[in-house]
């Protein structure tokens, strides 16, 4: 059993001890620390489930499964906090998670892969295609927020009607990218799955039943602590002295992903770069593409004021994470120094958001 698994089995243990601290009242700080443990080995179980049920069920509608479930931590979490009508916190979680899995997770994976091996190769192609795909999604949070700011008096239904029309362009962009990833250009994308798929095939098929009450009992826990870890989130950040934007920008997407960190950075050490950046920028574009789009709509019908209008720091933060991702990309080839470049920008834009004052939310 890897490290990495020993581990996410002993994280377990924060499921029964968070719901002490719950019901026993052990404090604020202390459920929501607990309830942000126990997601961690419950997303990667989430992960390890679809992935079995992938298998079972065929190439197609696996990848299709994946594409769903790829960020379903994340997404539980964030409607979790836009019922609890935390618009400002979702739209934190949304900016961190495409800045974490462009910055960190692939500086990660760049910096380790590369410390190992003296330069690492990936599909330029679709680097290229990742990269239009990030550049529309700035476009779409740029736009409604620039029509904020040029506008005299407008309200904020207005915005949340142009938000609604943009996120079901953007979710209809997601579905031709899986057609794309999936169908017409599949064979772009089999590289790094095929050698995966080549060196751990499994004797037998797993159980289909087995790992589906898996994914059933995980995503019903995963909701739970949600809930739990948003019901503590403001006086336990205010505990820490971190600020609402800080937590939702980096506490939040790190919580929910950190299964996907990890698979990320393993297989990039194991020189499978094209798996490991599908991974990394194929998170990014799914809650771009997807996640933010169905938060919009879920917001609509929860009657919370959610649009795409962000905070124009958060907008530059997401455009210099999609510019120096894309450029470090774009000739389908890594190595270590540009690993730590990706974490440098990071680790400067975390101490940005650290420093910055909490400020109300536009529009």
């Amino acid at each position: 059993m890897s490290v990495k698994n020993v581990l996410f089995l002993v994280l377990l243990l924060f499921i029964p001890v968070s719901l002490a601290a719950h019901f026993l009242e052990w404090g604020d700080l202390i459920v929501f620390i607990t309830a942000g443990l126990a997601i961690l080995p419950l997303a990667a179980w989430m992960g390890t489930a679809t992935e079995e049920i992938a298998v079972v069920v065929g190439p197609s509608l696996g990848g299709l499964l994946n594409a769903t479930f790829g960020n379903a931590t994340e997404l539980i979490i964030a409607l979790v906090a836009l019922n609890a009508g935390l618009v400002d916190v979702v739209k934190a979680s949304i900016t961190g998670s495409i800045i974490s899995n462009l910055l960190l997770v692939m500086g990660f994976s760049m910096l380790l892969g590369g410390l190992r091996y003296k330069e690492q190769t990936f599909q330029s192609v679709v680097a290229r295609v990742n990269a239009s795909s990030m550049n529309l999604a700035v476009i779409a949070i740029l736009l409604p927020t620039a029509m904020n700011y040029t506008s005299v008096g407008i309200n904020e239904k207005t915005l949340q009607n142009f938000s609604l029309a943009v996120a079901i362009v953007l979710i209809l962009v997601y579905a031709l990218t899986l057609l794309f990833s999936m169908k017409t250009h599949a064979y772009l994308y089999d590289v790094g799955v095929a050698e995966i798929e080549a060196e751990e095939t499994p004797q037998t098929k797993p159980n289909v039943w087995l790992w589906s009450g898996v994914l059933l009992v995980c995503t019903l826990l995963v909701a739970l602590e949600s809930e739990m870890l948003v019901d503590t989130l403001e006086v336990a950040t205010s505990q820490l002295g971190l600020t609402s934007l800080f937590t939702g920008v980096i506490l939040v997407p790190i919580i929910g992903n950190a299964a996907e960190h990890a698979t990320a950075v393993t297989v990039a050490m194991k020189n499978k770069m094209d798996l490991s950046l599908s991974v990394a920028v194929g998170s990014s574009m799914q809650i771009a593409l997807f996640v933010a789009p169905v938060l919009v709509i879920a917001g609509w019908f929860l009657g919370q004021p959610m649009d795409l209008d962000f905070n124009p720091f958060e907008l530059v933060a997401v455009a210099v994470s999609v510019l120096i991702a894309n450029s470090i990309s774009s000739d389908g080839k890594s190595n270590w120094l540009e690993g730590t470049l990706l974490l440098a920008a990071y680790t400067v834009l975390g101490l940005a958001f650290y420093f910055h004052p909490v400020i109300d939310s536009v529009g």
